[in-house]
């Protein structure tokens, strides 16, 4: 769920910085005659801003105790509770990027195999507790998407639409490695996103598409401010940490990290209590999330204020594949829009969908219920093959 934040000074351009600030002062005081004006001192401010930190960036990595072993070693504490039969390998990209890959029940593939997509700053390990039930009777793939867990943290394009598509690109790669006809395909949250995404560019390889509290559906309302209006500090807020990506802080925070993880999110010891009695989760995030922020920027590019996507996926649905059939799982106790399966629904007339709702759970429904939500998508699995 975190990663180091790059210098947003001007590139090329450091041998000057003395006259750059006196530049940014002069500038910034300047009365604001139009909005015209009023952005570019918006600019020239942030990027003030941006030169005095650059001397923290320049070291940031080496601030938070963390690497690739520490990151490895976190993710065997997550699974060493898993006694199924499981490998773990990389699988290598034409373009030389590396997608980190669980596979469980190899040998049950007769059946249509079932692929997990981890959702926003989450990683293989976040499954721990369902691959388990989820694998008796059918191989499941979980792998860490691109930009995020132990896969390769590549540079991605800043446009919200070519970042999807590099997305997309390397989970279809990704198939054609494992050499899978077809898939069952399950995402969370990010992944949920991803997974629709690719199943509209690639319908003959999608058998049945679940959609597990998935991020990016709904359009922002234009009427959003005035239904329930944001406070002017979390505005100021916004627009100060708008140049940063969404977890910076937990990188800035350094050492201090892991323990702002456990105090922010003591939750999710409780979610995985039946499994660990000690921190192992935490430190899992946190390490998923201290490394380069490769799939956080990507994210970050794909939405607007304040968490919408830039391309609503529900704009897209009535372009999906009709034989698709789709399932949407939703918490019933998420703060989730969870009118997003109903719609679907109504922009799908004649194809199957369904949505379902685990009582108890919150967001993170694998977690919150994992037995309800374990059951709920192996009958849906069973309903395939």
């Amino acid at each position: 769920m975190f990663p180091p934040v790059a210098p947003c000074c001007p590139v090329g351009h450091t041998e000057d910085m003395g006259s750059f600030k006196k530049s940014s002062e002069r500038n910034f005081f300047k009365p604001l005659h139009s909005a015209e004006c009023g952005r570019h001192v918006q600019e020239l401010y942030v990027l003030y801003c941006c030169y005095r930190l650059g001397w923290l960036f320049s070291w940031l990595p080496a601030w938070c105790p963390t690497s690739l072993l520490h990151l490895k070693e976190a993710e065997d504490k997550m699974l060493k509770c898993i006694t199924s039969t499981y490998n773990k390998r990389y699988v290598y990209l034409a373009n030389g990027n590396k997608i980190w890959t669980l596979t469980f029940s190899p040998d049950l593939s007769r059946k249509t195999p079932l692929v997990l997509l981890h959702g926003f700053g989450g990683g293989v390990g976040m499954w721990a507790l369902n691959f388990e039930e989820l694998c008796e009777n059918r191989t499941v793939h979980a792998f860490d998407l691109l930009g995020f867990g132990r896969s390769s943290r590549p540079h991605f394009d800043t446009d919200a639409r070519e970042a999807e598509n590099q997305f997309v690109e390397s989970i279809e790669e990704w198939r054609k490695e494992m050499g899978l006809e077809k898939m069952i395909l399950l995402g969370h949250n990010l992944g949920g996103f991803l997974a629709a995404a690719y199943s509209l560019k690639y319908p003959s390889r999608v058998k049945h598409l679940i959609l597990v509290e998935p991020w990016g559906f709904p359009e922002r309302p234009d009427n959003a401010e005035h239904e329930r209006p944001i406070p002017i500090w979390i505005k100021a807020l916004g627009a100060i940490l708008s140049p940063f990506n969404p977890l910076a802080g937990l990188r800035i925070a350094g050492p201090f990290g892991l323990s702002l993880v456990q105090r922010l999110r003591p939750d999710f010891k409780r979610k995985y209590a039946s499994m660990f009695d000690d921190n192992t989760v935490t430190e899992y995030i946190y390490h998923c999330n201290v490394q380069s922020p490769s799939g956080e920027t990507a994210f970050k590019n794909m939405t607007i204020p304040y968490g919408w996507a830039k391309r609503p996926m529900l704009q897209r649905i009535p372009q999906m594949d009709q034989d698709i059939p789709i399932t949407v799982v939703y918490g019933a106790r998420s703060c989730i829009d969870g009118n997003s399966g109903s719609t679907i629904q109504s922009l799908r007339p004649k194809s199957y969908v369904k949505t379902i709702a685990i009582l108890g759970a919150g967001h993170y429904v694998y977690a919150d219920q994992p037995e309800d939500f374990n059951q709920k998508v192996k009958d849906i699995c069973d309903s395939v093959d």
